[in-house]
């Protein structure tokens, strides 16, 4: 069974949202040094229940929090998303030392990521 491991906040003003998020939850916004903008959110202790997630400037075609489930295969998952009616909507690609990663939409419109860990990153 696969569960939610990662959320996405898109912002249209990353640093307005970060200062929000973390007045009115203490979450802690962290830029990551990737290859695109994209913030790490930090919800809370890893020993504590829950997930955290991450932030990103709000890109065309998303307009909401998104949910990241953790797949051992993209492919199939795109395929299976594609087979039961939902469409992919972003293709898989890859995310340098984390793994893979595509958006889907389901059959009622909500759009949602499928996440391949790269088996050799930390």
């Amino acid at each position: 069974m696969s569960r939610v491991i990662h959320f996405e906040i898109p912002a249209a003003e990353p640093e307005r949202a970060a200062a929000f998020y973390g007045k009115v939850f203490g979450w802690k916004f962290d830029k990551w040094p990737g290859p695109m903008e994209y913030w790490m959110v930090v919800t809370g202790k890893d020993d504590e229940r829950g997930i955290n997630g991450g932030m990103m400037r709000k890109p065309g075609g998303i307009a909401s929090t998104t949910n990241t489930i953790g797949v051992a295969s993209v492919d199939d998952s795109v395929a299976a998303v594609q087979e039961a009616g939902g469409k992919n909507i972003m293709p898989k690609t890859p995310i340098p030392a984390v793994g893979y990663f595509a958006y889907c939409e389901d059959t009622e419109g909500n759009v949602f990521g499928v996440m391949e860990a790269d088996p050799n990153a930390k």
